[in-house]
């Protein structure tokens, strides 16, 4: 059952028909746009459909670019969103085609994200709900906590699972992230093939930033 009134579902749905645009992608933590406006960041294994996650938000079919190659993405990306919020796609993690020495320097450059953007207001972290979390995704959990920003699991490739299946494991993974400090006590799952969850996660994204229509 959903937490939000038909009147927020409908609020946000607008709001995310709004323009959308990429700003950059920052690969030093000197790059990043001044923090004059209000963000939200999708982080998650290579692999997991953060791309296809900040796709379906917005309707585009190619506002955020997917890779064939797992961590291909070692940039922080930020897309503007009607000049209202910024969508932040973090580094992907738990892959093994680059080196340990690239890895560690674009894990890193989310990791000072995490820790000094003041207009940061959560971390939306992907967890592909056909494997739930896995020993790498606790990694992640465990900088989240460090950085004491607010966080919230979203499963993704929830039209995968069979029936019953995706309130199991979003049962099982709330039930994980209980004693977290920073975790939100909440997980959406979502599709974004069949667009499922995804109005509950825009008007998740709407009342945490506080943007508005007007």
């Amino acid at each position: 059952m959903s937490d939000f009134s038909e009147d927020e579902l409908e609020q946000a749905r607008v709001l995310f028909q709004r323009p959308a645009t990429f700003v950059m992608g920052a690969a030093k933590i000197e790059q990043l746009p001044d923090p004059d406006l209000p963000e939200i960041a999708f982080a998650g294994r290579s692999n997991v459909g953060k791309s296809s996650l900040i796709n379906g938000l917005v309707g585009m079919h190619k506002l955020a670019r997917a890779s064939n190659e797992p961590g291909r993405t070692r940039e922080v990306n930020f897309f503007d969103l009607d000049g209202r919020m910024r969508l932040v796609d973090l580094p992907g993690y738990g892959f093994a085609k680059a080196s340990k020495a690239a890895t560690r320097k674009f894990q890193d450059l989310g990791r000072d994200y995490l820790r000094g953007r003041v207009t940061l207001k959560r971390v939306y972290l992907l967890i592909d709900s056909r494997h739930g979390l896995k020993a790498v995704d606790g990694e992640a959990l465990d900088a989240l906590d460090l950085a004491a920003v607010s966080y919230q699991i979203v499963l993704t490739k929830g039209d995968k699972l069979k029936k019953g299946e995706g309130e199991a494991v979003a049962a099982a993974t709330l039930k994980a992230i209980a004693k977290r400090p920073a975790a939100f006590p909440a997980v959406i799952l979502t599709s974004s093939e069949k667009g499922e969850g995804l109005p509950e996660l825009r008007a998740e994204i709407m009342r945490t930033t506080g943007a508005t229509l007007d």
